[in-house]
């Protein structure tokens, strides 16, 4: 039985690291017209503490590509030239990422019913 306990605690590191990585997504997202925000990554990391296998997210860290120049006089945070620095977020990445998360998430979903399933069946099995 520790076979089913072990690969529903895969599937559901791998279902808590997806929501994270969802969440930080939309705070990139939402931030995408903030001046001066970067974006931020979060990497994936094997969680030693607990089965083979479980995964965990790793330290945010900051994408230090350059900030976009806006040429906007009139901004508060315009310098003297007219420029002020947006932020590094870009939409289409971060849609992407998005829809990569939610598909990760779903194929550790499935595979969570899936053992779950397996191990009622097996139940019903020694029952009998």
């Amino acid at each position: 039985m520790t076979e089913f306990s072990a690969a529903l605690q895969i599937s559901s590191s791998g279902l808590r690291a997806q929501a994270k990585r969802l969440r930080h997504i939309s705070e990139n997202i939402a931030n995408a017209d903030t001046p001066g925000y970067r974006r931020k990554t979060v990497p994936f990391e094997l969680d030693s503490g607990e089965s083979l296998g479980s995964v965990r997210l790793g330290k945010v860290h900051l994408d230090r590509s350059d900030l976009r120049q806006v040429f906007d006089p009139s901004h508060p945070l315009a310098n003297a030239k007219g420029f002020f620095e947006a932020s590094n977020v870009n939409l289409m990445v971060e849609i992407a990422d998005a829809r990569e998360a939610h598909r990760s998430y779903e194929a550790n979903l499935k595979m969570f019913d899936q053992t779950r399933q397996m191990s009622s069946s097996l139940m019903e099995l020694l029952r009998k």
